[in-house]
């Protein structure tokens, strides 16, 4: 059974950081997803695959994970790079394209 750390990116269609702060313990999956001939649901039999752990810092996943014997492995948070972008920017006479409406 192994696990990945990792802290949940903000996604597209929000705009605060709500629940990016915390850190998940995600188990993946051990068994292949099937689909169903009739139905056409996917399933599988692997309950892990719902399981999803939040900590407060990381050291606690690590904790939880050598402590149930859990091989696991640490994805790193990308930190996003912001960009300083002003309105006036747009009328400049040094721009890179020509402005058009």
């Amino acid at each position: 059974m192994t696990a990945k750390i990792y802290r949940p990116a903000k996604t597209a269609m929000q705009s605060g950081k709500a629940k990016t702060n915390l850190w998940v313990l995600e188990f993946d999956a051990e068994k292949p997803r099937t689909i169903d001939p009739i139905m056409g649901y996917t399933s599988s039999g692997d309950m892990y695959q719902q399981v999803k752990l939040t900590f407060e810092t990381c050291e606690e996943a690590i904790a939880y994970a050598t402590r149930n014997g859990i091989e696991y492995r640490v994805i790193e948070p990308k930190e996003a790079t912001r960009k300083r972008v002003a309105y006036p920017d747009n009328f400049r006479f040094n721009r890179m394209q020509p402005w058009t409406h």
